[in-house]
């Protein structure tokens, strides 16, 4: 514990891991429960909200109103929730075991723009446990080929979106932080994720009858809160730490999903997933060491 804390980056880091390793187990369980996605999506926005009180109440809700810093907090939350939109249109559109490999190298973006911008850089290890990472993060999300056929490319297009979406919002995040307090920056990713909810109210399909009951509402209330405090811990990591080792960390949170499927729901990893597994963790390793 004392290496830790020594590091706080660290500390957060491997609370936003195991958060989102949490969430992306039992995510499907308000799903499966007749919960869709989009109206998961508000409810996660909506979970953002006691996550940005409580981190204001830590500066003693002195909210930074510098309009750069308005600005980048904004477009942290808008591309990060914009990004999540675009992937719900092109999981409709595309097949899964694409789209998820594509969007999963999401850390490459960020970790050009931080070594080239920032001029990050990392020890000898960690150089090997970045690239390792980046190989386990393709592996954990591999999707078996489906059947379905598609008349259309956008989805490659929307995926290709996220993908950088989701890697500037890292960067920007990081470089936010050094020009205003992390509790300010997560307060107005809430706001944009709010802003959204529109949109995903838009794309919901109402015909299809809504579980508003605790298995649907209900849960999907409680698991989406682990990802909201995950990205709250994420932004106090990229405070401290640099962002070409904390964002590929984090993008090994599937490797606590699975192991939470394999103790809970038995469901044995398909061969690729379990190399990726032994891989992530060996690269967490180097990383952390």
């Amino acid at each position: 514990m004392t290496h830790i804390n020594k590091r706080p980056w660290l500390l957060y880091a491997l609370v936003t891991t195991l958060f989102w390793g949490v969430w992306g187990a039992f995510i499907e369980i308000p799903e499966k429960a007749g919960f869709p996605a989009t109206l998961g999506y508000v409810v996660w926005a909506l979970t953002m909200i006691p996550c940005a009180l409580f981190a204001l109440r830590r500066i003693n809700w002195k909210l930074n109103t510098e309009t750069k810093n308005i600005g980048y907090g904004l477009l942290v939350g808008l591309t990060g929730a914009g990004g999540q939109l675009l992937l719900f249109q092109a999981l409709r559109d595309g097949p899964a075991y694409i789209v998820f490999p594509i969007i999963s190298l999401f850390p490459v973006v960020t970790i050009f723009l931080s070594m080239l911008f920032l001029r990050e850089r990392a020890g000898g290890k960690a150089k090997i446990g970045i690239v390792l990472a980046l190989v386990a993060i393709v592996l954990l999300s591999y999707q078996p080929p489906s059947q379905n056929s598609f008349n259309s490319y956008l989805w490659l297009v929307l995926a290709a979106l996220v993908f950088f979406m989701w890697g500037i919002q890292a960067y920007v995040m990081k470089v936010a932080n050094s020009t205003m307090e992390a509790e300010s920056l997560f307060f107005y990713m809430a706001v944009a994720g709010v802003l959204l909810s529109p949109v995903a109210l838009y794309m919901t399909d109402f015909s299809v009858p809504v579980n508003w009951g605790w298995k649907g509402s209900g849960m999907a209330a409680g698991i989406h809160l682990l990802n909201s405090i995950g990205a709250l811990t994420l932004v106090y990591a990229l405070r401290y730490g640099k962002a070409i080792i904390v964002v590929p960390l984090t993008g090994l949170s599937p490797v606590i999903t699975i192991l939470i499927s394999l103790l809970i729901y038995s469901v044995v990893p398909h061969p690729v997933t379990l190399v990726g597994l032994v891989i992530a963790v060996l690269a967490i390793y180097l990383i952390t060491e």
